[in-house]
Protein backbone atom coordinates (compact mmCIF):
# COMPACT_ATOMS: atom_id res chain seq x y z
CA UNK A 1 0.00 0.00 0.00
CA UNK A 2 1.37 3.41 -0.96
CA UNK A 3 2.25 5.79 1.86
CA UNK A 4 3.01 8.66 -0.50
CA UNK A 5 0.20 10.86 0.79
CA UNK A 6 0.66 9.95 4.47
CA UNK A 7 1.98 13.42 5.42
CA UNK A 8 -1.24 15.07 4.21
CA UNK A 9 -3.73 12.29 5.00
CA UNK A 10 -5.26 14.27 7.88
CA UNK A 11 -6.03 17.16 5.53
CA UNK A 12 -8.31 14.93 3.50
CA UNK A 13 -10.54 13.77 6.33
CA UNK A 14 -13.16 16.06 4.82
CA UNK A 15 -15.53 16.34 1.88
CA UNK A 16 -13.91 17.17 -1.44
CA UNK A 17 -16.21 20.14 -2.01
CA UNK A 18 -14.82 21.86 1.09
CA UNK A 19 -11.39 22.19 -0.50
CA UNK A 20 -12.53 25.24 -2.44
CA UNK A 21 -14.14 27.07 0.49
CA UNK A 22 -10.93 28.95 1.20
CA UNK A 23 -11.73 30.98 -1.95
CA UNK A 24 -15.53 30.94 -1.67
CA UNK A 25 -15.61 32.68 1.70
CA UNK A 26 -13.62 35.53 0.20
CA UNK A 27 -16.53 36.34 -2.13
CA UNK A 28 -18.30 37.79 0.93
CA UNK A 29 -15.45 40.10 1.86
CA UNK A 30 -12.51 39.84 4.24
CA UNK A 31 -13.67 36.89 6.33
CA UNK A 32 -11.56 36.47 9.44
CA UNK A 33 -13.61 34.25 11.78
CA UNK A 34 -16.18 31.47 11.44
CA UNK A 35 -18.02 30.09 14.46
CA UNK A 36 -19.96 26.81 14.34
CA UNK A 37 -21.81 24.53 16.72
CA UNK A 38 -22.63 20.83 16.96
CA UNK A 39 -26.25 20.14 17.90
CA UNK A 40 -28.54 17.13 17.96
CA UNK A 41 -31.59 18.58 16.21
CA UNK A 42 -34.24 15.87 16.57
CA UNK A 43 -34.84 12.42 18.01
CA UNK A 44 -36.04 9.42 16.05
CA UNK A 45 -36.17 7.28 19.21
CA UNK A 46 -39.48 7.44 21.11
CA UNK A 47 -39.11 8.88 24.59
CA UNK A 48 -35.55 10.10 24.10
CA UNK A 49 -35.24 13.88 24.23
CA UNK A 50 -31.68 14.24 25.49
CA UNK A 51 -28.42 13.00 23.97
CA UNK A 52 -25.24 12.10 25.84
CA UNK A 53 -22.29 14.28 24.85
CA UNK A 54 -19.39 11.87 24.39
CA UNK A 55 -16.46 11.25 22.07
CA UNK A 56 -15.19 14.78 21.38
CA UNK A 57 -12.05 14.41 23.50
CA UNK A 58 -11.10 11.22 21.70
CA UNK A 59 -11.77 12.73 18.28
CA UNK A 60 -9.63 15.78 18.98
CA UNK A 61 -6.75 13.72 20.36
CA UNK A 62 -6.74 11.24 17.50
CA UNK A 63 -7.72 13.28 14.46
CA UNK A 64 -6.67 16.84 15.25
CA UNK A 65 -3.46 16.03 17.10
CA UNK A 66 -2.08 12.55 16.42
CA UNK A 67 -3.20 12.53 12.78
CA UNK A 68 -1.54 15.89 12.09
CA UNK A 69 1.86 14.92 13.51
CA UNK A 70 3.15 13.62 10.12
CA UNK A 71 1.93 16.83 8.44
CA UNK A 72 3.78 19.15 10.78
CA UNK A 73 6.86 16.87 10.84
CA UNK A 74 7.24 16.85 7.03
CA UNK A 75 8.86 19.61 5.00
CA UNK A 76 6.67 22.48 3.80
CA UNK A 77 7.37 21.98 0.11
CA UNK A 78 6.56 18.28 0.37
CA UNK A 79 3.15 18.76 2.00
CA UNK A 80 2.28 21.60 -0.38
CA UNK A 81 3.13 19.50 -3.44
CA UNK A 82 1.24 16.47 -2.14
CA UNK A 83 -1.79 18.59 -1.29
CA UNK A 84 -1.85 20.15 -4.76
CA UNK A 85 -1.51 16.74 -6.40
CA UNK A 86 -4.43 15.24 -4.49
CA UNK A 87 -6.66 18.26 -5.07
CA UNK A 88 -5.91 18.14 -8.79
CA UNK A 89 -6.78 14.45 -8.81
CA UNK A 90 -10.23 14.98 -7.29
CA UNK A 91 -11.23 18.43 -8.61
CA UNK A 92 -9.12 18.76 -11.75
CA UNK A 93 -5.98 20.82 -12.44
CA UNK A 94 -7.75 24.12 -13.16
CA UNK A 95 -9.62 24.19 -9.84
CA UNK A 96 -6.54 22.92 -8.02
CA UNK A 97 -4.48 25.75 -9.49
CA UNK A 98 -7.09 28.27 -8.33
CA UNK A 99 -7.13 26.87 -4.79
CA UNK A 100 -3.36 26.58 -4.56
CA UNK A 101 -1.56 25.64 -1.37
CA UNK A 102 -0.63 28.95 0.25
CA UNK A 103 -3.15 28.36 3.06
CA UNK A 104 -1.68 24.90 3.64
CA UNK A 105 1.84 26.36 3.80
CA UNK A 106 0.59 28.88 6.37
CA UNK A 107 -0.96 26.14 8.47
CA UNK A 108 2.22 24.08 8.29
CA UNK A 109 4.27 27.06 9.41
CA UNK A 110 1.98 27.63 12.37
CA UNK A 111 2.64 24.13 13.70
CA UNK A 112 -0.82 23.49 15.17
CA UNK A 113 -4.52 23.81 14.32
CA UNK A 114 -5.68 27.32 15.27
CA UNK A 115 -9.08 26.31 16.64
CA UNK A 116 -10.95 26.68 19.90
CA UNK A 117 -13.48 24.13 21.14
CA UNK A 118 -15.96 24.98 23.88
CA UNK A 119 -18.11 22.14 25.20
CA UNK A 120 -20.32 20.96 28.02
CA UNK A 121 -18.66 18.23 30.13
CA UNK A 122 -18.66 14.85 28.42
CA UNK A 123 -21.33 12.64 29.93
CA UNK A 124 -23.82 15.51 29.99
CA UNK A 125 -27.36 14.75 28.82
CA UNK A 126 -27.96 17.57 26.35
CA UNK A 127 -31.56 18.37 25.30
CA UNK A 128 -32.46 18.15 21.63
CA UNK A 129 -31.81 21.54 20.04
CA UNK A 130 -29.11 22.57 22.52
CA UNK A 131 -25.45 22.59 21.34
CA UNK A 132 -23.01 20.08 22.78
CA UNK A 133 -20.00 22.10 21.65
CA UNK A 134 -18.82 24.98 19.49
CA UNK A 135 -15.69 25.48 17.41
CA UNK A 136 -14.12 28.56 15.87
CA UNK A 137 -10.78 29.65 14.43
CA UNK A 138 -8.42 31.61 16.65
CA UNK A 139 -6.21 33.13 13.90
CA UNK A 140 -7.88 35.32 11.30
CA UNK A 141 -6.10 33.69 8.33
CA UNK A 142 -7.69 30.33 9.10
CA UNK A 143 -11.40 31.15 8.79
CA UNK A 144 -11.62 28.29 6.30
CA UNK A 145 -10.55 25.70 8.87
CA UNK A 146 -13.60 25.79 11.18
CA UNK A 147 -16.00 24.04 8.83
CA UNK A 148 -13.24 22.29 6.90
CA UNK A 149 -13.11 19.80 9.79
CA UNK A 150 -16.92 19.45 9.98
CA UNK A 151 -17.07 16.21 7.99
CA UNK A 152 -14.55 14.27 10.03
CA UNK A 153 -15.78 15.77 13.28
CA UNK A 154 -19.37 14.71 12.64
CA UNK A 155 -18.26 11.24 11.58
CA UNK A 156 -16.05 10.94 14.65
CA UNK A 157 -18.54 12.01 17.30
CA UNK A 158 -22.06 10.90 16.38
CA UNK A 159 -21.53 7.15 16.87
CA UNK A 160 -20.08 7.44 20.37
CA UNK A 161 -22.70 9.97 21.41
CA UNK A 162 -25.58 7.95 19.97
CA UNK A 163 -24.44 4.66 21.51
CA UNK A 164 -23.94 6.35 24.89
CA UNK A 165 -27.49 7.67 24.72
CA UNK A 166 -28.96 4.26 23.87
CA UNK A 167 -26.95 2.58 26.63
CA UNK A 168 -28.34 5.13 29.07
CA UNK A 169 -31.85 4.12 27.95
CA UNK A 170 -31.06 0.48 28.71
CA UNK A 171 -29.78 1.57 32.09
CA UNK A 172 -33.03 3.39 32.85
CA UNK A 173 -35.13 0.38 31.83
CA UNK A 174 -33.11 -2.07 33.92
CA UNK A 175 -32.85 0.19 36.98
CA UNK A 176 -36.61 0.70 36.88
CA UNK A 177 -37.20 -3.05 36.61
CA UNK A 178 -34.80 -3.70 39.49
CA UNK A 179 -36.58 -1.18 41.72
CA UNK A 180 -39.98 -2.66 40.87
CA UNK A 181 -38.93 -6.26 41.59
CA UNK A 182 -36.60 -5.76 44.54
CA UNK A 183 -33.40 -6.66 42.67
CA UNK A 184 -30.01 -5.37 43.75
CA UNK A 185 -29.28 -2.14 41.84
CA UNK A 186 -25.55 -2.92 41.90
CA UNK A 187 -26.25 -5.88 39.64
CA UNK A 188 -27.52 -3.60 36.89
CA UNK A 189 -23.89 -2.70 36.13
CA UNK A 190 -23.47 -6.20 34.73
CA UNK A 191 -26.97 -6.80 33.36
CA UNK A 192 -26.34 -5.39 29.89
CA UNK A 193 -23.34 -6.93 28.14
CA UNK A 194 -21.75 -5.58 24.94
CA UNK A 195 -21.72 -8.21 22.17
CA UNK A 196 -21.62 -5.71 19.30
CA UNK A 197 -18.01 -5.76 18.05
CA UNK A 198 -18.44 -8.20 15.14
CA UNK A 199 -21.41 -6.29 13.74
CA UNK A 200 -19.99 -2.78 13.81
CA UNK A 201 -18.85 -0.98 10.68
CA UNK A 202 -15.18 -0.81 11.67
CA UNK A 203 -12.75 -1.45 14.50
CA UNK A 204 -12.83 2.27 15.33
CA UNK A 205 -16.62 2.47 15.50
CA UNK A 206 -16.66 -0.67 17.64
CA UNK A 207 -14.12 0.88 20.00
CA UNK A 208 -15.95 4.18 20.36
CA UNK A 209 -19.39 2.58 20.65
CA UNK A 210 -18.10 -0.03 23.08
CA UNK A 211 -16.64 2.69 25.26
CA UNK A 212 -19.98 4.48 25.16
CA UNK A 213 -21.66 1.30 26.40
CA UNK A 214 -19.25 1.23 29.34
CA UNK A 215 -20.42 4.65 30.48
CA UNK A 216 -23.59 2.94 31.73
CA UNK A 217 -22.49 -0.67 32.23
CA UNK A 218 -19.41 -2.72 33.04
CA UNK A 219 -19.97 -5.94 31.07
CA UNK A 220 -18.32 -6.16 27.66
CA UNK A 221 -16.65 -8.48 25.20
CA UNK A 222 -15.49 -5.59 22.99
CA UNK A 223 -11.84 -5.70 23.96
CA UNK A 224 -11.00 -3.05 21.38
CA UNK A 225 -12.79 -0.48 23.55
CA UNK A 226 -10.32 -0.79 26.41
CA UNK A 227 -7.31 0.50 24.51
CA UNK A 228 -9.46 3.33 23.10
CA UNK A 229 -10.44 4.35 26.65
CA UNK A 230 -6.88 4.05 27.97
CA UNK A 231 -5.48 6.10 25.09
CA UNK A 232 -7.99 8.94 24.95
CA UNK A 233 -9.50 9.14 28.44
CA UNK A 234 -7.53 7.06 30.91
CA UNK A 235 -8.30 6.91 34.58
CA UNK A 236 -9.70 4.02 36.57
CA UNK A 237 -12.71 2.18 35.22
CA UNK A 238 -14.25 -1.28 35.48
CA UNK A 239 -14.84 -3.54 32.50
CA UNK A 240 -15.21 -7.29 32.61
CA UNK A 241 -16.40 -10.49 30.99
CA UNK A 242 -16.60 -14.19 31.78
CA UNK A 243 -15.51 -17.47 30.17
CA UNK A 244 -18.11 -18.41 27.58
CA UNK A 245 -18.59 -20.95 24.79
CA UNK A 246 -19.80 -20.41 21.25
CA UNK A 247 -21.45 -22.74 18.75
CA UNK A 248 -18.12 -23.89 17.30
CA UNK A 249 -17.06 -25.12 20.72
CA UNK A 250 -20.37 -26.80 21.40
CA UNK A 251 -20.63 -28.40 17.96
CA UNK A 252 -17.11 -29.82 18.26
CA UNK A 253 -17.85 -31.20 21.70
CA UNK A 254 -21.17 -32.66 20.65
CA UNK A 255 -19.61 -34.46 17.68
CA UNK A 256 -16.71 -35.90 19.69
CA UNK A 257 -17.79 -36.52 23.29
CA UNK A 258 -21.48 -35.56 23.30
CA UNK A 259 -23.32 -32.54 24.66
CA UNK A 260 -23.81 -33.82 28.20
CA UNK A 261 -20.12 -34.67 28.52
CA UNK A 262 -19.22 -31.26 27.07
CA UNK A 263 -21.24 -29.56 29.81
CA UNK A 264 -19.57 -31.74 32.43
CA UNK A 265 -16.08 -30.99 31.16
CA UNK A 266 -16.85 -27.27 31.12
CA UNK A 267 -17.88 -27.46 34.77
CA UNK A 268 -14.61 -29.25 35.52
CA UNK A 269 -12.63 -26.68 33.52
CA UNK A 270 -14.22 -23.83 35.49
CA UNK A 271 -14.77 -25.10 39.05
CA UNK A 272 -15.60 -21.61 40.29
CA UNK A 273 -16.87 -18.29 39.00
CA UNK A 274 -19.29 -17.58 36.20
CA UNK A 275 -19.26 -19.61 32.98
CA UNK A 276 -21.70 -19.02 30.15
CA UNK A 277 -22.68 -21.91 27.87
CA UNK A 278 -24.51 -21.72 24.54
CA UNK A 279 -27.34 -24.16 25.06
CA UNK A 280 -29.45 -24.21 21.90
CA UNK A 281 -27.03 -25.71 19.40
CA UNK A 282 -29.62 -28.44 18.91
CA UNK A 283 -32.26 -28.82 21.63
CA UNK A 284 -32.49 -26.20 24.37
CA UNK A 285 -35.28 -28.07 26.13
CA UNK A 286 -33.23 -31.27 26.36
CA UNK A 287 -30.39 -29.28 27.92
CA UNK A 288 -32.73 -27.80 30.52
CA UNK A 289 -34.75 -30.94 31.27
CA UNK A 290 -32.14 -33.71 30.93
CA UNK A 291 -28.53 -32.55 30.97
CA UNK A 292 -28.74 -29.94 33.72
CA UNK A 293 -30.74 -32.15 36.12
CA UNK A 294 -28.19 -34.92 35.47
CA UNK A 295 -25.41 -32.50 36.44
CA UNK A 296 -27.34 -30.88 39.26
CA UNK A 297 -24.97 -32.10 41.98
CA UNK A 298 -21.92 -30.72 40.18
CA UNK A 299 -23.67 -27.41 39.40
CA UNK A 300 -24.83 -26.89 42.97
CA UNK A 301 -21.37 -27.76 44.34
CA UNK A 302 -19.64 -25.06 42.31
CA UNK A 303 -18.61 -21.78 43.87
CA UNK A 304 -20.09 -19.87 40.98
CA UNK A 305 -22.88 -19.63 38.44
CA UNK A 306 -23.64 -21.61 35.30
CA UNK A 307 -25.30 -19.22 32.87
CA UNK A 308 -27.51 -20.75 30.20
CA UNK A 309 -27.44 -18.93 26.89
CA UNK A 310 -30.24 -19.45 24.38
CA UNK A 311 -29.32 -17.84 21.07
CA UNK A 312 -32.35 -18.21 18.81
CA UNK A 313 -36.09 -17.70 18.70
CA UNK A 314 -38.27 -14.97 20.17
CA UNK A 315 -36.35 -13.70 23.23
CA UNK A 316 -39.42 -13.00 25.36
CA UNK A 317 -41.05 -16.34 24.62
CA UNK A 318 -37.84 -18.30 25.11
CA UNK A 319 -37.02 -16.62 28.43
CA UNK A 320 -40.50 -16.18 29.92
CA UNK A 321 -42.51 -18.82 28.11
CA UNK A 322 -45.06 -18.78 25.33
CA UNK A 323 -48.61 -18.26 26.58
CA UNK A 324 -49.97 -19.74 23.34
CA UNK A 325 -48.13 -23.05 23.86
CA UNK A 326 -49.78 -26.01 25.64
CA UNK A 327 -49.91 -25.44 29.39
CA UNK A 328 -46.95 -26.96 31.27
CA UNK A 329 -45.05 -27.66 28.04
CA UNK A 330 -41.40 -26.63 27.75
CA UNK A 331 -42.35 -23.76 25.48
CA UNK A 332 -45.05 -22.59 27.90
CA UNK A 333 -42.66 -22.62 30.88
CA UNK A 334 -39.67 -21.03 29.16
CA UNK A 335 -36.09 -20.98 30.42
CA UNK A 336 -36.90 -19.23 33.68
CA UNK A 337 -39.68 -21.64 34.54
CA UNK A 338 -37.58 -24.73 33.85
CA UNK A 339 -34.56 -23.45 35.76
CA UNK A 340 -36.77 -22.65 38.73
CA UNK A 341 -38.38 -26.09 38.53
CA UNK A 342 -35.02 -27.91 38.56
CA UNK A 343 -32.89 -25.63 40.75
CA UNK A 344 -35.33 -23.63 42.81
CA UNK A 345 -34.84 -20.18 44.23
CA UNK A 346 -36.24 -17.86 46.86
CA UNK A 347 -38.33 -14.75 47.08
CA UNK A 348 -36.60 -11.49 47.86
CA UNK A 349 -37.86 -8.85 50.27
CA UNK A 350 -40.16 -7.47 47.57
CA UNK A 351 -41.71 -10.89 47.01
CA UNK A 352 -40.11 -11.70 43.64
CA UNK A 353 -38.35 -14.97 42.83
CA UNK A 354 -34.57 -14.96 42.49
CA UNK A 355 -33.22 -18.17 40.97
CA UNK A 356 -30.73 -20.22 42.93
CA UNK A 357 -27.41 -18.31 42.55
CA UNK A 358 -25.77 -21.33 40.89
CA UNK A 359 -27.77 -20.79 37.67
CA UNK A 360 -28.75 -17.86 35.48
CA UNK A 361 -29.74 -16.78 31.98
CA UNK A 362 -28.19 -14.57 29.31
CA UNK A 363 -29.88 -13.80 26.00
CA UNK A 364 -27.89 -12.04 23.31
CA UNK A 365 -29.79 -12.19 20.03
CA UNK A 366 -31.76 -9.21 18.62
CA UNK A 367 -32.18 -7.47 21.96
CA UNK A 368 -33.48 -3.90 21.84
CA UNK A 369 -34.40 -1.35 24.50
CA UNK A 370 -38.07 -2.11 23.83
CA UNK A 371 -37.54 -5.86 24.12
CA UNK A 372 -35.58 -5.45 27.35
CA UNK A 373 -38.46 -3.41 28.75
CA UNK A 374 -41.03 -5.96 27.55
CA UNK A 375 -39.10 -8.95 28.90
CA UNK A 376 -38.52 -7.44 32.33
CA UNK A 377 -42.18 -6.38 32.51
CA UNK A 378 -43.24 -9.94 31.67
CA UNK A 379 -40.85 -11.31 34.30
CA UNK A 380 -42.40 -8.98 36.85
CA UNK A 381 -45.87 -10.23 35.92
CA UNK A 382 -44.69 -13.82 36.37
CA UNK A 383 -43.18 -13.00 39.76
CA UNK A 384 -39.49 -13.07 38.83
CA UNK A 385 -36.93 -10.45 39.82
CA UNK A 386 -35.38 -8.68 36.84
CA UNK A 387 -31.89 -9.68 37.97
CA UNK A 388 -32.40 -13.29 36.82
CA UNK A 389 -31.57 -12.33 33.22
CA UNK A 390 -28.58 -10.64 31.58
CA UNK A 391 -29.00 -9.11 28.13
CA UNK A 392 -26.30 -9.40 25.50
CA UNK A 393 -26.60 -6.25 23.42
CA UNK A 394 -25.24 -6.38 19.90
CA UNK A 395 -24.88 -4.42 16.70
CA UNK A 396 -28.66 -4.41 16.19
CA UNK A 397 -28.68 -1.93 19.07
CA UNK A 398 -25.50 0.05 18.38
CA UNK A 399 -24.92 -0.21 14.62
CA UNK A 400 -28.49 0.06 13.40
CA UNK A 401 -28.29 3.86 13.68
CA UNK A 402 -27.08 6.80 11.63
CA UNK A 403 -26.17 10.44 12.14
CA UNK A 404 -29.85 11.09 11.50
CA UNK A 405 -30.94 9.12 14.57
CA UNK A 406 -30.56 12.37 16.48
CA UNK A 407 -30.19 14.73 13.54
CA UNK A 408 -26.62 15.45 14.62
CA UNK A 409 -25.11 18.32 12.67
CA UNK A 410 -22.47 21.04 12.80
CA UNK A 411 -23.58 24.42 11.44
CA UNK A 412 -22.05 27.91 11.30
CA UNK A 413 -24.04 30.56 13.20
CA UNK A 414 -21.68 33.56 13.25
CA UNK A 415 -18.89 35.02 11.14
CA UNK A 416 -16.66 38.08 11.19
CA UNK A 417 -16.38 39.86 7.83
CA UNK A 418 -14.51 43.13 7.24
CA UNK A 419 -14.15 43.47 11.00
CA UNK A 420 -17.90 43.17 11.70
CA UNK A 421 -19.77 40.26 13.28
CA UNK A 422 -22.69 38.74 11.38
CA UNK A 423 -25.32 36.37 12.73
CA UNK A 424 -25.81 33.46 10.35
CA UNK A 425 -29.07 31.56 9.97
CA UNK A 426 -30.16 28.54 7.95
CA UNK A 427 -33.95 28.24 7.66
CA UNK A 428 -35.11 26.32 4.54
CA UNK A 429 -38.69 27.14 3.57
CA UNK A 430 -39.10 23.56 2.30
CA UNK A 431 -38.07 21.98 5.62
CA UNK A 432 -40.24 20.98 8.59
CA UNK A 433 -38.16 23.11 10.94
CA UNK A 434 -35.59 20.45 11.83
CA UNK A 435 -32.85 22.07 9.76
CA UNK A 436 -33.42 25.58 11.05
CA UNK A 437 -30.19 26.54 12.73
CA UNK A 438 -29.51 28.64 15.77
CA UNK A 439 -28.08 32.07 15.05
CA UNK A 440 -25.31 34.23 16.42
CA UNK A 441 -22.87 33.28 19.10
CA UNK A 442 -24.34 30.77 21.50
CA UNK A 443 -24.53 30.16 25.21
CA UNK A 444 -25.88 27.16 27.12
CA UNK A 445 -27.38 28.01 30.49
CA UNK A 446 -29.45 26.23 33.13
CA UNK A 447 -33.08 27.32 33.20
CA UNK A 448 -35.17 27.63 36.37
CA UNK A 449 -36.03 23.91 36.22
CA UNK A 450 -32.36 22.92 36.09
CA UNK A 451 -32.48 21.89 32.43
CA UNK A 452 -30.00 23.10 29.82
CA UNK A 453 -31.30 25.79 27.50
CA UNK A 454 -29.86 27.58 24.48
CA UNK A 455 -29.33 31.34 24.46
CA UNK A 456 -28.88 32.64 20.90
CA UNK A 457 -27.25 35.94 19.96
CA UNK A 458 -25.23 35.58 23.14
CA UNK A 459 -23.43 38.55 24.62
CA UNK A 460 -19.92 38.38 26.04
CA UNK A 461 -21.47 38.05 29.50
CA UNK A 462 -23.71 35.22 28.29
CA UNK A 463 -20.70 33.35 26.93
CA UNK A 464 -18.77 33.82 30.17
CA UNK A 465 -21.70 32.27 32.06
CA UNK A 466 -22.17 29.47 29.51
CA UNK A 467 -21.70 25.80 30.32
CA UNK A 468 -19.86 25.61 26.99
CA UNK A 469 -16.38 25.94 28.47
CA UNK A 470 -13.07 26.00 26.53
CA UNK A 471 -11.65 22.47 26.37
CA UNK A 472 -9.05 22.70 23.56
CA UNK A 473 -7.28 25.63 21.95
CA UNK A 474 -4.41 26.04 19.51
CA UNK A 475 -3.34 22.42 19.58
CA UNK A 476 -3.59 21.87 23.35
CA UNK A 477 -6.17 20.54 25.78
CA UNK A 478 -7.16 23.07 28.42
CA UNK A 479 -8.57 20.27 30.53
CA UNK A 480 -9.25 16.58 30.07
CA UNK A 481 -11.75 14.21 31.62
CA UNK A 482 -10.92 10.69 32.68
CA UNK A 483 -13.33 7.94 31.72
CA UNK A 484 -14.38 7.61 35.34
CA UNK A 485 -15.20 11.32 35.43
CA UNK A 486 -17.32 11.08 32.28
CA UNK A 487 -19.13 8.08 33.71
CA UNK A 488 -19.73 9.96 36.95
CA UNK A 489 -21.19 12.98 35.12
CA UNK A 490 -23.64 10.68 33.31
CA UNK A 491 -24.53 8.65 36.41
CA UNK A 492 -25.59 11.79 38.29
CA UNK A 493 -28.29 12.51 35.69
CA UNK A 494 -31.62 10.77 35.25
Amino acid sequence: MSTKFAPVAALFETDAYKLGHVDQYALSGDVTRVYSNYTNRKSRLPGVDKVVHFGLQAYIAKHLMEAFEPFFAAKENEVAALYEERVAQILGPDVAHSIGSDHIRQLHGLGFLPLRFCAVPEGTLVPIGVPSFTVENTHESFYWLTNYIETGLSAGVWQASTSATIAKQYRRVLESAALRTGADLAGVDWQCHDFSYRGMSSHESAAASGAAHLLSFTGTDSLVSLDWIDRYYGGDYVAGSVPATEHSVMCTGIETVGELETFKRLLDLYPSGIVSVVSDTFDLWRVLNTYLPTLRKEIMARDGKLVIRPDSGDPEKIICGDTDAPVSSNEWMGVLGLLYEHFGGKKNAAGFIELDPHVGVIYGDSITVERAASITARMEKLGYASSNVVFGVGSYTYQYNTRDTFGSAMKATWAEVDGKGYNLLKNPVTDDGTKKSATGRLSVLENIWGDLALKQNATIEDEKASLLRPVWENGKFLGRQSFAQVRDVLARQR
